[in-house]
């Protein structure tokens, strides 16, 4: 097969490939036969982590293949759906193909936008006008509770719902910090939960007013502590538990000019 599909023919006929695979596997494999929705989410989650990590690592053969592999997924889907009788892949591609169509008026009627944060307010509002009960109600309640902070965030300040600058929400960082600070040291756990988790809210408030991603951003230190630490290992003189802070110390420093 070609590395890349150079016309929509080409395109269209690697999605048709897919589908006649899907219902071979379906009909013929012991495992793909038994899977349900429920047996296929956790799957799901884990290849989108995959892509995520892919994507951080700035692996596009690694992107290729987690993008081939949630798109089996959707497939997957799609088919039991099918075996179902409550709708097939053609149904959710025309579902979300409308969907694009009714959300990009500025594209597909006669609506005049000027930026980008115009259309992400005609998105909201338009959302709202299809029944959406509240702007935060696409949330996924399943998501990491940074991620969530971060769409939250980005969905109310698309109906105003926002600070000014960049300024006013370092303040309320630092208004956070002293609150945390004066129950720092107190017996009240909830309290203490609470204030470190206002600064933790402010501070993700405060990455997305300087267009840095948190989730992102905490996962490439995690990544670099990963990185530096296992040099600490494998340079260690002896056990780690035997060495004082101040001797892996001195392997850390010689870590950050190396990994």
């Amino acid at each position: 097969m070609p590395e890349i599909s150079k016309t929509k023919q080409e395109k269209l006929e690697a999605f048709s490939r897919l589908l006649d695979i899907m219902d071979d596997l379906r009909e013929k494999c012991p495992w793909d036969r038994k899977q349900t929705f429920e047996s296929l989410r956790i799957l799901t989650l884990e290849e989108c982590y995959e892509l995520a990590d892919a994507i951080l690592e700035g692996d596009l053969q690694g992107i290729k293949e987690e993008i081939g592999d949630i798109m089996l997924h959707m497939v997957f889907y799609a088919k039991i759906a099918e075996e179902k009788n409550a709708f097939d892949v053609g149904t959710a591609i025309h579902a979300i193909c409308d969907k694009l169509v009714s959300r990009h008026p500025h594209i597909y009627g006669n609506v005049q936008v000027e930026n980008e944060e115009d259309v992400k307010r005609n998105w909201e509002q338009i959302k709202l006008s299809e029944g959406k009960k509240s702007v935060l109600q696409g949330v996924p309640a399943g998501l990491p509770a940074m991620v969530k902070a971060y769409r939250m965030q980005e969905k109310t300040a698309k109906v105003g719902f926002e600070w000014d600058n960049a300024e006013d929400v370092w303040s309320k960082v630092e208004e956070e910090i002293m609150e945390f600070k004066a129950v720092a040291d107190s017996e009240d756990f909830a309290a203490r939960e609470d204030e470190f988790g206002d600064i933790l809210f402010s501070l993700v408030n405060y990455a997305r007013f300087k267009n840095i991603d948190p989730e992102a951003a905490l996962e490439r230190v995690n990544l670099k502590f990963k990185r530096r630490f296992e040099y600490i290992e494998a340079h260690a003189p002896k056990p780690l538990i035997e060495m004082t802070l101040q001797e892996m110390d001195a392997l850390w420093n010689e870590a950050k000019s190396r990994v």
